[in-house]
């Protein structure tokens, strides 16, 4: 299927808004990147939204087990955590993003500590390091042993409840954001949102600002089975995309190799197994229980994802099973329950002692790398729209995204988000809009997908756009997303019909971007092009709604100098893995 033969609808069908509301800037989610963004414009601009799509603390944030990374070591170094992530990123990543990420990391890390994020220390009082996949270094802070995103969003949340009473910041819970709006001369000019029942105002509305933060995290629940949250729907990458912005990199979605396998037919989301696991010693072996992954790489269980994901496949595949084990057994009782408490007790709670037992474990779908295309201060390629956290395609993780880089990239773009915005307003740009509507094409019917769909395009996209991909099976996945984006049965909108409208828009265009990379990079397997082609795919692929709906495909190379002095096929030297299982 070519990319004109797919169009998609300006606008979610939804009533006319019935109530209104202004701001300076509107920021949407409430995860570590909208928290950040919206706390640090607080204190410099008059107004600013934070709308949530629950309540504040349901995000992927929450979920976040192993930890943030950032060099907070002598014995390590940025240019350290700059070529371990460029190495994970597989040749994909923006170079001035990462740099970006990795030189503001440490301080915006300590600010998180100055208000209130309580991280692991050890008995002398200093921080806790620890490694995980494709890291050569002791750089993952965590706490509550395998808490660290849920004490994260517990600080953000409690610095937000001290200014609660501050007139210059509006939270709104329970919001779904429906569709992005436009003045006439393009400019994103706010959002229509939906109140679930909740508050002093309900069902749609229409919120006005001068700029618009997209903060609404990923879109897991596109697959069958998925570590993320029931509201990680993508709503804001397809909001974004309907409204005409640039989206990158979407094909490159990153598989999480141990993920608890509770067996065949299992749905929604799924106990993870963090790589902390791993990078305190624990290990994988095959049905027989013979580890596999020494020998396959330098880092043996602690390779970057994909090539743990790619090499659990590929055991699966040669020995007729449908998951592999994980071995924590010698790790002992105490230090499990001591260092991973959660996870520990979930695994108890389902049947599974990772002391006494082996772990069954298959890769699962946990984090989209592409998104909404930005810049290095978050502006997307629509005038007053950002976006940030795992909404956004910043460049920072290339291919294949570094473990606990994800925490550290919401924190960083969105201080840099917030600071751009502050120059901005001040010097008067983005001004309120004049203008403000949603008024599509005559021909544009605005779309509807009946919320008892969603499981017919998580099987497509599981089936044909997963782990393991060929031309044969994407094709399948676009001929099934397309009959069911052209079932439209007339209903009205609802949040449950909105969501899976937006995992059919975002699953179209991912299946389209999926079969135009003919390689196999990253977080995916392309069964009929199994290697890695730099002569032919070292470029992004950006995808945009057209003027008549249509989407259209480019594609750009990465500029030479993000290759200078990196080796995709490097070898580490031996004596980084000295800890290494």
């Amino acid at each position: 299927m070519n990319a004109s033969d797919i169009t998609i609808p300006r606008l979610l069908r939804a009533a006319a808004p019935g109530w209104t509301a202004t701001a300076d800037v509107i920021v949407v989610g409430s995860g570590i990147a909208g928290l950040t963004t919206a706390l640090r414009l607080r204190r410099r601009v008059d107004r600013v939204l934070l709308v949530t799509k629950t309540v504040l603390d349901e995000g992927s944030t929450a979920w976040a087990q192993g930890g943030i990374a950032a060099v907070m070591s002598p014995d390590d170094s940025p240019e350290e955590h700059i070529h371990d992530t460029l190495l994970a990123g597989v040749g994909l990543c923006d170079v001035d993003a990462v740099r970006a990420l990795v030189n503001e990391g440490t301080d915006a890390v300590w600010d998180l500590i100055a208000i209130g994020a309580d991280f692991d220390r050890g008995e002398t009082g200093a921080i806790s390091l620890t490694r995980e996949g494709g890291h050569h270094r002791d750089r993952i802070l965590h706490a509550g042993g395998d808490a660290t995103g849920r004490e994260i969003s517990r600080a953000l949340i409690a610095a937000l409840d001290r200014v609660r009473d501050d007139p210059g910041i509006e939270v709104i819970e329970h919001a779904l954001v429906v569709d992005l709006l436009s003045d006439e001369g393009g400019r994103v000019s706010g959002v229509t949102l939906h109140v679930i029942g909740e508050g002093q105002v309900d069902g749609v509305g229409a919120a006005h600002a001068r700029a618009v933060v997209l903060a609404t995290g990923g879109l897991g629940q596109i697959y069958a089975s998925t570590t993320n949250p029931a509201v990680a729907t993508g709503d804001g990458m397809a909001a974004a995309l309907r409204a005409g912005a640039e989206l990158a990199d979407l094909e490159f979605v990153q598989f999480h190799p141990t993920v608890l396998y509770l067996g065949e037919g299992s749905t929604g989301q799924q106990p993870l197994i963090s790589e902390a696991v791993r990078g305190e010693g624990a290990f994988l072996v095959d049905a027989e229980g013979k580890r596999f992954m020494q020998g396959l790489h330098p880092l043996a269980d602690l390779a970057p994802r994909d090539v743990v994901a790619r090499a659990i496949i590929a055991k699966m595949r040669a020995t007729g099973t449908d998951h592999v084990h994980l071995d924590c057994r010698h790790l002992g009782a105490a230090f499990l329950e001591q260092r991973f408490p959660s996870i520990v007790e979930r695994c108890r709670e389902l049947g599974f002692d990772p002391a006494t037992q082996l772990l069954p474990v298959a890769p699962a779908q946990h984090y989209a790398s592409g998104g909404v295309r930005t810049d290095l201060v978050g502006r997307s390629s629509l005038e007053g729209l950002y976006a940030c956290g795992e909404t956004s395609c910043t460049g920072v993780h290339g291919a294949n995204r570094l473990a606990s880089n994800s925490l550290l990239e919401g924190l960083v773009f969105g201080r840099r988000i917030a600071d751009d915005l502050t120059r901005r307003l001040a010097a008067g740009e983005l001004p309120q809009p004049t203008s403000v509507g949603q008024v599509p094409s005559t021909a544009d019917r605005p779309a509807l997908v009946r919320g008892k769909r969603r499981l017919a395009v998580q099987r497509a996209m599981t089936a044909g756009a997963g782990s393991v991909r060929s031309r044969t099976s994407l094709a399948a996945t676009q001929r099934r997303l397309a009959e069911v984006a052209a079932a439209d049965d007339g209903k009205k909108g609802s949040p449950k019909s909105w969501e899976t409208t937006n995992l059919v828009h975002l699953g179209q265009a991912l299946a389209l971007a999926a079969s135009l990379r003919e390689e196999t990079r990253g977080g995916h397997v392309r069964e009929d092009f199994p290697e890695r082609d730099d002569a032919h795919f070292l470029h992004h692929t950006v995808i945009r709604r057209g003027p008549d709906g249509e989407l259209t495909v480019t594609v750009e190379p990465v500029p030479p100098e993000n290759l200078t002095g990196l080796d995709l096929d490097q070898t580490p030297p031996e004596e980084q893995h000295e800890r290494l299982p």
